[in-house]
């Protein structure tokens, strides 16, 4: 019995796979292979129960050769579909398996998830803004290749593919790449690229490619550097561990600025004539949260009605800010999040359904999350929630996947 018992068709707009220390390097061109360092991974309990704990993860080979193979075992997968959403990380199912990650879709019971890399949003970034655009741009590459393969097991998955924006021409060629190697969308930086604004005229071309191709742009956390000044953390107390028992990922104090970066990205390219040129073109705003939107809105609106008769970029806008909003972005709201309220506010087009599998942050149990949110929300609603505002996003993809269903 799959874990969806909603009798709907359910879309995941955002889950993960979760990269092995060697998988970027794997896949990069050779020359640069000496360049990049593998991933140094702190690991989480399912790391350290796959041999002589006395290892410490020294041998990482050893340590995932195990996991795989604990992974095909009978007592594995016994108990896999009661366990589908309670193991997490490199202990879920088809986490880093591409053969296993079939049947842990068949096990949610979801009809299709796009993929974002775990480790690697935040190293992206960093190379985009290293200015060593050879590195940038061919770990971008290797990025692409890896999600691409993936994914390629399934039909039902979905990859994303990063396009550094920090140089006009060869963001235009990544982006061109990424679309022939079969990319459902193309995932950017939250924040803005070095040097330049994102909607500056020359990066037209990688806007137009993903227009003409039916798929989306999207953003996800974990790819804007600091999100706050590091001093706020020096408070004399000590660090508090994250979601995972660690250090490197966020608490109360960063996840209030997690909407930043997209906030202000978006309205630059809003106000600067983007959506209009490209009115086709949809955004998705991935894994920041949703309960901020009515009021960015709101606050583009105050903008708008601030500025219309001083600037001839806002006065050229053929649309209000809210109804580019509508039109063109879609959002994941986190399962602490009132959607009921976010969807009153900013309206039915704008949240999507997700799990982030197989992450922790996600919960065991984000289905019955969301529906005590919804309350007694109207049945349109639900359906464009779960469904209809994911297929609208993905354009392309989202036309098969209506058809297939």
């Amino acid at each position: 019995m799959p874990y969806n018992q909603l009798g709907r068709v359910v879309h995941d707009a955002d889950a993960h796979i979760m990269e092995t220390p060697s998988w970027l390097r794997d896949h990069l061109d050779p020359s640069l292979r000496g360049r990049v360092d593998p991933l140094s991974l702190s690991g989480g309990n399912e790391l350290r129960q796959t041999g002589d704990p006395a290892e410490q993860l020294t041998d990482l080979d050893t340590t995932f050769r195990r996991l795989a193979e604990r992974h095909a075992s009978e007592e594995y997968r016994a108990v896999e579909a009661a366990e589908i959403m309670g193991r997490k990380n490199f202990a879920a199912t088809g986490s880093f398996v591409p053969a296993d990650r079939p049947r842990a879709l068949d096990l949610l019971g979801f009809a299709s998830q796009l993929v974002f890399n775990t480790f690697h949003n935040r190293r992206l970034r960093d190379w985009e803004h290293g200015g060593d655009l050879d590195l940038a741009y061919g770990a971008a590459r290797a990025h692409n290749r890896g999600m691409v393969e993936f994914c390629a097991v399934d039909d039902r998955l979905l990859p994303t593919c990063y396009v550094p924006l920090v140089d006009f021409d060869r963001a235009r060629d990544m982006a061109g790449e990424a679309i022939a190697i079969g990319a459902a969308a193309l995932l950017v930086a939250s924040s803005c690229p070095p040097g330049h604004s994102p909607s500056h005229r020359s990066l037209d071309p990688v806007w137009a490619q993903a227009q003409e191709a039916g798929i989306p742009v999207v953003f996800h956390v974990g790819g804007t550097g600091d999100l706050i000044d590091p001093a706020y953390f020096r408070n004399g107390l000590p660090i508090p561990p994250d979601f995972h028992g660690g250090e490197e990922n966020f608490r109360s104090v960063d996840y209030m600025a997690i909407p930043f970066p997209p906030m202000q990205t978006l309205a630059t390219m809003l106000f600067d004539g983007v959506l209009d040129r490209f009115p086709s073109l949809r955004f998705g705003v991935i894994e920041q949260g949703a309960i901020w939107v009515p009021s960015w809105m709101r606050q583009m609106e105050s903008a708008f009605e601030a500025f219309h008769r001083h600037e001839d970029r806002v006065r050229a806008l053929s649309l209000r800010p809210s109804e580019y909003v509508r039109r063109q972005m879609r959002f994941t709201p986190y399962p602490t999040e009132d959607v009921a309220w976010i969807i009153e506010q900013a309206g039915t087009e704008v949240l999507m359904f997700n799990s982030d599998y197989p992450h922790v942050e996600g919960g065991r149990r984000p289905i019955e999350r969301f529906e005590r949110s919804l309350g007694d929300a109207p049945e349109h609603v639900r359906q464009a929630f779960y469904c209809d505002n994911f297929l609208d996003l993905m354009g392309a993809a989202g036309r098969h996947l209506a058809v297939a269903a």
